[in-house]
């Protein structure tokens, strides 16, 4: 009796194959699903992305030519600026340059409308552009559009006037001999001095 007991214990229990197959079968499903998801949206951003290049070389050819000076920075004050000529065939009316400032203290971008001087420009006339902001106020500027009144107008962009060289002016700094006492402090609770 106890021998039959035994055998009983280390009986393994029967299982089917049933819950396998089907647990196999469900990843499979999930991993095909999965792959199409992926397979589908990679297809989608190709044919975006092909239709966006598409339109950018069939846009209208440039009606101006942006000429961006380098940023000038004198007395707490930066100056941006630059030259807007007319490079179309017909008149622009009520021009104005667009610029992306960021702030320096929330780093919010803050867009900005410049008008030209002249506002109105014949074919191959020029207009001039240009601001002053404090440097402690806006961290960069960027160009982001041409207007020609509420209209937005196509442009090319180039570089113009640099940056003159800043000159440093030079400085004699003539440093005073110590005292004539040897092993005493500069700077004492007894003698005082302003440290530089």
């Amino acid at each position: 009796m106890i021998e039959s007991h035994q055998n009983e214990l280390f009986v393994e229990p029967k299982s089917s194959a049933g819950p396998k197959l089907l647990a196999g079968l469900a990843g499979l499903l999930i991993t095909a699903l999965v792959f199409a998801g992926y397979a589908l949206l990679r297809k989608r951003h190709a044919v975006s992305l092909v239709s966006s290049q598409a339109t950018t070389e069939t846009s209208k050819p440039p009606k101006a030519l942006i000429i961006i000076d380098e940023a000038l920075s004198q007395g707490g004050k930066t100056t941006i600026g630059g030259v807007v000529r007319n490079t179309s065939s017909e008149k622009l009316e009520a021009l104005s340059v667009e610029l992306e400032l960021r702030r320096r203290k929330d780093a919010v971008l803050e867009t900005r409308s410049i008008p030209l001087a002249p506002a109105n420009l014949e074919s191959q006339q020029e207009g001039r552009y240009l601001v002053e902001l404090k440097a402690q106020d806006y961290s960069s500027a960027r160009l982001v559009g041409l207007k020609a009144g509420p209209n937005a107008l196509p442009y090319a962009t180039a570089q113009g006037q640099k940056r003159p060289l800043e000159r440093l002016e030079p400085k004699t700094i003539i440093v005073g001999r110590p005292s004539g006492k040897r092993g005493e402090f500069l700077n004492s609770p007894d003698n005082p001095a302003r440290v530089p």
